[in-house]
């Protein structure tokens, strides 16, 4: 039985950035070139067998959208199908998506997130991609980590997207910084101990610099990989218990705030207000644990290309673990788009190997189809990227479940006590702990 989208009122609505053709009145010949050019692009999409139509195409990366413009540019030249790339950043994102399924005008594809993934797919929000797929002969399913494809298979039966990337995570360290201080650089024999001894020495008395810089809504990319590393986890396998009884979490957690409490890290107040980026490309901080999708506005900084690089993250000095927490996204379709063939078409383009390795070759993303990935490292040749495909060594997929988005939010929001030191770190970890069993339980 089909279930009704069971959401809450929005109170966002969707509005679209990317305008195709010429904006405002123009007169005259501008006028008549313009409608001339129109004609002869749909005479060329009817000539390719595409459609006059243009599919809407959502993300929510601005750092990304060039290089998927040159993708889909190729895309139309091949098909003749056209398409509007619309960016909304991740805090309207999901606002906006709900909105279209709310109303039922979804974009035609879009990304989707190991977060959502559930909901979209219970809902039936979603077009299924399962015999597209197996009639497909540019999509082989096998190249990508099977931990990606099965985020975005429902119950074992469907499957709603095709990956899009992997992402892992790095350690960001400022060469100026460490090179003042007298520290040698970051390498794979740093430890966690390492780390905290050059956020001490990196630290300065008067608040104008500190070592590092961390938010507690930084999970993927900061605090769940050193949880790891100390043997804790955030959810079981089964994913239907919580992690944070666990002594490695707590363990790993309370290595981090130890480090707060003694000012090696900017006060909660100003991470609250400041991205971990922005702090690293001002030259407040001297370390930050970042993700590959960040790669485009730090690569492209001038502060950051002048003074930064990056290394593998620090390893436990115990375990000798050096886990990266890792994730990647999906395309996605509308089950009502009014472009089904369209819109699947340039799902299997996007995940074909051609295009995975042209977006890896762009220094878009780190691409998830295999062997596609080996060009990506020149994208920022001044930059030891080789670090983000090191971490490859000991991957750890991104906590998800059904409740993801509730559980991750409670986390975050109870995680600020144990920042500004407001409650023991063991005290705010058993709250969490009781508070995302219960959750799970509801599942």
């Amino acid at each position: 039985m089909k279930r009704k989208w069971g959401l809450t009122a929005v109170i966002a609505a969707v509005v679209s950035i990317a305008v195709m053709g010429c904006q405002g009145k123009q007169a005259g010949a501008d006028s008549t070139t313009a409608n001339l050019e129109t004609s002869q692009s749909q005479e060329q999409s009817e000539v390719n067998g595409g459609s006059s139509k243009t599919l809407t195409v959502a993300i929510w990366d601005k750092n990304q959208e060039p290089g998927l413009t040159k993708i889909m540019e190729d895309f139309t030249k091949e098909t003749g199908i056209q398409t509007q790339i619309e960016v909304t950043p991740w805090e309207q994102y999901w606002t906006m998506l709900e909105a279209g399924a709310t109303g039922g005008s979804l974009p035609d594809v879009f990304w989707m997130h190991s977060n959502e993934i559930a909901r979209y797919s219970e809902y039936e929000m979603l077009m299924d991609l399962t015999d597209r797929i197996k009639a497909s002969d540019k999509l082989d399913m096998d190249k990508f980590p099977k931990d990606i494809v099965n985020i975005y298979n429902w119950q074992g039966t469907k499957q709603y997207a095709v990956p899009k990337d992997i992402d892992t995570i790095a350690l960001w360290y400022n060469k100026t910084m460490f090179d003042e201080a007298g520290i040698s650089y970051p390498d794979k024999d740093w430890t966690w101990d390492d780390f905290a001894e050059a956020a001490k020495k990196l630290t300065k008395p008067d608040g104008s610099q500190y070592g590092f810089a961390q938010k507690p809504t930084n999970d993927q990319a900061g605090w769940c990989n050193i949880v790891y590393d100390m043997g804790g986890y955030v959810i079981s396998e089964d994913k239907k218990s919580s992690g944070f009884s666990q002594e490695g979490t707590i363990k790993g957690l309370t290595f981090l705030t130890d480090l707060m409490k003694e000012g090696y890290a900017p006060p909660y107040e100003v991470v609250a207000e400041n991205s971990e980026e922005a702090l690293f490309e001002a030259g407040k901080v001297g370390m930050i644990t970042q993700g590959s999708w960040t790669l485009s506005e730090l690569c492209n900084n001038d502060y950051v290309k002048a003074n930064c690089d990056l290394a593998v993250l620090p390893k436990d000095a115990k375990s000798g673990r050096r886990a990266s927490i890792y994730n990647g996204l999906g395309w996605a379709a509308s089950a009502n788009t009014d472009m089904p063939e369209e819109a699947w078409k340039l799902i299997e383009y996007m995940g074909s190997k051609e295009v995975q390795k042209k977006q890896s070759d762009l220094g878009i993303v780190i691409s998830a189809y295999e062997g596609t990935t080996e060009n990506w490292i020149k994208a920022y040749p001044d930059f030891n990227l080789q670090a983000y495909l090191d971490m490859m060594d000991d991957l750890v997929i991104r906590p998800y479940s059904k409740s993801t988005v509730a559980w991750t939010n409670m986390i975050h929001e109870k995680l600020i006590d144990a920042w500004n030191g407001t409650k023991p770190v063991k005290e705010v970890c058993q709250e969490i702990d009781q508070e995302m069993n219960a959750m799970l339980q509801e599942e």
